[in-house]
């Protein structure tokens, strides 16, 4: 089975900042967050847990496989979205005809980079690559994988694995801290 969760929260995310690949760890609320997840999922099954090596995916998975015989294995290919200069920007939504907007509101006619931005090709890219390279081969093996990652990055390995229209990227939901199975 394979399993995806999103890092607890951050003071970024409290703040409504992007946080794209700069590596905000998490606050004390999110490592609650975490603490409180080990013992929702203490008795789920999983044999590897792959994680995004940005520090508030790590630590929640750390927190949340604490005392369990699980390795936690950080790839590149799961860090999150790059939002280029947008990172750190607050309340996009409340900048008229900002770029980055487009993202988020209208995904399928997000199509070229804007202010240094991550790409829907280089992302879909990058996590095809891992899926195709490493959570394949163990799942047809029979193996129980969680990813540990973010937002953007978790909301496309669930377009690619539920085989989704890209006008319905943002349509999960990404709980932060709740396991979902894809």
């Amino acid at each position: 089975m394979l399993y995806i969760m999103r890092h607890g929260l951050t003071d970024w995310n409290k703040a409504r900042r992007l946080q794209g690949r700069t590596d905000i760890p998490l606050n004390d609320e999110g490592r609650a967050m975490a603490r409180a997840a080990a013992e929702e999922y203490r008795d789920l099954r999983l044999d590897v847990c792959y994680c995004s090596p940005l520090k508030r995916a790590r630590e929640t998975a750390e927190i949340l496989l604490k005392d369990r015989d699980v390795p936690i294995i950080p790839d590149d290919r799961l860090m999150e979205m790059g939002f280029g200069e947008y990172e750190g920007l607050a309340d996009s939504f409340k900048i008229p005809g900002c770029p980055i907007n487009l993202l988020f509101q209208s995904p399928e006619k997000y199509k070229e980079s804007v202010g240094g931005t991550e790409t829907f090709d280089e992302l879909f890219a990058r996590t095809g690559s891992f899926l195709k390279e490493v959570a394949e081969p163990l799942l047809e093996q029979g193996k129980d994988v969680l990813i540990v990652g973010h937002g953007a990055m978790n909301s496309c390995i669930i377009v690619q694995r539920k085989h989704l229209p890209i006008e319905q990227y943002w349509s999960n939901g990404i709980p932060q801290c709740k396991i979902m199975e894809i």
